[in-house]
């Protein structure tokens, strides 16, 4: 089993892909005030008496409230359906941060907001969890195509590696030993409920880590462009062959925009377009319909319900996804 990180600090990644991702860092003004913050912080647990932790993004979230189940206040930073990637941290960040006893974040680079953030709570005795602590980061696992003739878009780069590792259930069973190891040692007393509840979680994710394993063992040569590079760990962990990340502007297209997509999707010969959730781009339909490709959906699980259950739905939707588009 690897560790877990924990650290007790005061201080203390798209771009065209669609969404677009930018990594904004916001200073929050005006908190220089926050000795009441701390002392809040250091010296009134919340009103209900239980431990109160904050999570980042969904994902972490659905993972440390599965753990911590009613022992403890959970709360949750960026509401889902926002951009993690490109928040910009609010007031109520900083005082919500100033108030916990414990922050869980995914790590790898991917929260930037929260350094800023962090130092500006002024809570000396918040301890912090790293739920991909231990788990190593891949960098790209294909080439990463930017169709744009000009400089339109926002890149960003994952230079800790790529932080989507909720996506793989193997690291994501990682992520909440993490996280239940985490909780024992800010909140031992109730040792017993974490660990039964991660066993819980964690015997899910084996189940739907089986599932994909079954499903998609007999197309090992499935081949597929995305245009959000959120997936190398599902596709490494699965044999799938993700061979693109088509970056796309969300500005307005130039023709010439338009044919470097068509002819890019072309060079690779592939059986299967992904987008995401939510995202609407006649761009992406009419390029499915030229090229005879199914523009299909995989989501990337940064918004939905806040029902910790709501991880293995959206799971066994993406796992229906690839195995109808890689027959």
């Amino acid at each position: 089993m690897l560790g877990t990180h924990i650290e007790a600090k005061t201080g203390r990644r798209g771009s065209g892909i669609l969404p677009l991702i930018a990594l904004v860092i916001l200073s929050i003004a005006g908190c220089n005030q926050s000795n009441t913050n701390q002392k809040a912080a250091s010296e009134v647990l919340p009103s209900s008496g239980k431990t109160k932790i904050v999570t980042t993004f969904l994902p972490v979230y659905w993972f440390t409230k599965a753990v911590a189940g009613d022992q403890a206040d959970v709360e949750i930073l960026v509401p889902p359906g926002t951009e993690v990637h490109e928040y910009q941290a609010k007031p109520e960040n900083v005082r919500a941060i100033a108030t916990a006893n414990v922050l869980v974040k995914n790590g790898l680079g991917l929260e930037k907001f929260l350094e800023e953030t962090i130092k500006n709570a002024q809570n000396s005795k918040l301890t912090q969890i790293d739920a991909s602590a231990g788990i190593k980061p891949l960098g790209e696992i294909s080439p990463v195509v930017n169709t744009a003739t000009e400089e339109k878009n926002h890149n960003h780069e994952h230079t800790e590696g790529n932080p989507h590792v909720w996506l793989d259930p193997v690291l994501a069973k990682q992520q909440v030993i993490n996280i239940r190891d985490g909780l024992i040692a800010a909140d031992p007393k109730n040792k017993a409920t974490y660990e039964a509840n991660a066993a819980t979680y964690i015997k899910e994710l084996e189940n739907l880590h089986n599932e994909f394993q079954q499903n998609l063992q007999n197309n090992p040569n499935c081949t597929f462009i995305t245009f959000h590079d959120a997936y190398p760990y599902l596709a490494q962990r699965y044999k799938l062959k993700q061979v693109a990340v088509v970056e796309i502007p969300e500005d307005q297209l130039s023709p010439s925009d338009v044919r470097n997509v068509v002819n890019t999707v072309k060079k690779y010969k592939v059986k299967a377009l992904f987008s995401e959730p939510g995202v609407d781009n006649k761009l992406l339909k009419s390029l499915s319909q030229d090229l005879n490709l199914n523009l299909q959906t995989l989501d990337s699980l940064e918004t939905g319900d806040k029902n910790p259950q709501h991880y293995f739905k959206a799971m066994k939707d993406n796992l229906q996804t690839l195995t109808t588009a890689c027959q």
